[in-house]
């Protein structure tokens, strides 16, 4: 699962913020819209493009905005407002392509405008590249946990082996304090509903067939629309596949090995290099670091104006550099300076947060301007969407009976980020259970052909877990094998953004289980 994060697509694993949730009954395996319903409004709409906020976008990006039901059972007790943004077609428009950029809780229309959208031009030879803000993230009725919790990204929740009683006290009081701030649309804001809302938007825009493209977090939000809308799945290409089984757990425990790969890797190139601080010889650079990590817990360096950088500062340092291979000579610097002179100051830019923005109160639905989004809205809508989507909730009891075997099961799993990681069994207590649609019910779509891109060395969507849901979902998944490292394909390699293109405009599939080659880099 995000993150996250944030690049083209965002870590989903653990953070801090803790979110009540209220889901409302599960959905049938597909949903049936009836245009003469209380939601036929809704489907007639269309949207009205205009300019963009904000000095810092694109002349070229239009934005606009679809309203959607606050509750899909009860479309008349009140509505939303989702912002969405658009780079023209510049060839002969075929329609639309969505793109989700990943999270849970990442702002799709920043994330276009970032580059201008290069990545992506390419696909406007035919479509409309279009983005949005999901419920609940950016613009769209931003869930907070108030003013003072925008650095949640950096502090891992407490998992304590010697008091697990007092963390889960913690989680629950801070889980309270996210509802207080949130508002109404926080029952509403899970992937089901997430889900219904793509397909008003492929009806706003006039395609009679969804196009996507979903990165990470992305990939779920697709797979659950294809259980869903079957019949209105066009072209759909899923890069950096999340689990649709795993409880939170077990996702963290697959994340923690998922990063440990990705840290050998990084460590083994670092190796060859004469820059790197940890010597030659790739085992003993991998006990170097555990050391650094454990001594670093231990007596925290001092930092110009901030609180001391810890061990689990250098470990969320080294996760957040390990999502892009262009990333590797950066870390390397960073923790050069690290050892030798005992300055964490380049390896705390991997994590720093914005500024933080006073709180002013949750919206009525109306799209909030993009200056008051709160700060920490990434991750109390990761933590809110990841809570609505999971149907387990463990008791304090079992827990508490749970955490040390745990503990040793994750630190096996990676002696380095197994302790961050941990973090995710306390993640949803205290919260009602989350839907259990998509555990159950997303599975053995029918639906045309799905691509679904996999890359071996990816710290936070596990390749393991792009096999799992192509199995879960049957026969419409054919699966790219990308031989490389970082979180996500597209962005990194020219074969994979090759491959998703040519399927996207001309419905041309890579054999399931080929595979593109490391080093391949657009």
């Amino acid at each position: 699962m995000q993150s996250s994060h944030t690049g083209p697509a965002l870590n989903t694993a653990a953070v801090t913020s803790a979110v009540l949730v209220l889901l409302g009954a599960t959905l049938p395996a597909a949903v049936t819209v009836d245009t003469d319903s209380e939601l036929s409004r809704f489907y007639r709409q269309r949207i009205t493009w205009s300019a963009c906020e904000g000095a810092d976008m694109p002349r070229d990006l239009q934005c606009g905005k679809v309203t959607v039901p606050l509750d899909y059972a009860r479309p008349g007790d009140g509505t939303l407002e989702l912002a969405m943004a658009r780079y023209r077609a510049t060839g002969t428009s075929r329609g639309s392509v969505l793109l989700n950029f990943g999270g849970p809780g990442g702002a799709g229309v920043p994330q276009l405008a970032t580059d201008g959208g290069k990545k992506f031009m390419h696909l406007t030879n035919h479509y409309d590249v279009v983005t949005f803000d999901p419920r609940g993230v950016g613009r769209s009725s931003p869930v907070s946990c108030g003013e003072g919790t925008e650095d949640a990204p950096a502090q891992q929740a407490p998992a304590d082996a010697t008091d697990p009683r007092t963390a889960l006290e913690q989680t629950r009081e801070t889980a309270e304090r996210c509802a207080r701030h949130s508002g109404p649309i926080l029952p509403h804001i899970g992937t089901v509903d997430a889900s219904r809302d793509l397909d008003v938007m492929r009806q706003a825009l006039g395609d009679k067939k969804l196009n996507y493209l979903g990165f990470s977090y992305g990939t779920r939000l697709g797979a659950v629309y294809a259980a869903q809308f079957p019949e209105k799945v066009g072209r759909m290409a899923l890069d950096g596949v999340d689990t649709l089984t795993e409880p939170l757990a077990e996702q963290g425990l697959s994340a923690a090995r998922g990063q440990q790969i990705a840290l050998e890797d990084f460590l083994n190139w670092c190796v060859k290099g004469a820059s790197c601080p940890f010597g030659r010889d790739g085992r003993s650079a991998r006990e170097t670091v555990v050391r650094l990590v454990h001594s670093l817990d231990r007596n925290p360096l001092p930092t110009a104006g901030g609180p001391p950088f810890s061990g689990q500062d250098l470990v969320g340092a080294i996760g957040q550099a390990l999502f892009s291979k262009q990333l590797w000579p950066t870390l390397e610097q960073g923790l050069s300076r690290l050892v030798k002179q005992s300055d964490p100051g380049d390896l705390m830019r991997f994590f720093a947060v914005g500024t933080a923005l006073p709180y002013r109160g949750h919206p009525s639905g109306r799209l909030v301007r993009p200056g008051d989004v709160p700060a920490d809205n990434l991750p109390a809508a990761l933590v809110a969407i990841n809570c609505a989507d999971d149907p387990d909730r463990p008791s304090a009891d079992r827990i508490t009976r749970d955490i040390a075997r745990l503990r040793d099961s994750y630190d096996k799993a990676s002696p380095v980020f197994g302790r961050s990681r941990l973090s995710q069994v306390l993640l949803c207590y205290g919260r009602p259970k989350g839907t259990d649609f998509i555990r159950k019910q997303v599975k053995d779509v029918h639906t045309p052909k799905i691509l679904l891109v996999g890359t071996r060395g990816d710290p936070a969507t596990p390749y393991s877990w792009t096999v799992e849901t192509a199995r879960r979902l049957g026969s419409s998944a054919v699966v790219l094998d990308n031989r490389d490292e970082g979180h996500t394909g597209y962005a990194a390699s020219r074969c994979v953004h090759g491959a998703v293109d040519s399927f996207l405009l001309d419905g041309s599939l890579p054999a399931d289980g080929s595979s593109c080659g490391p080093g391949r880099s657009h």
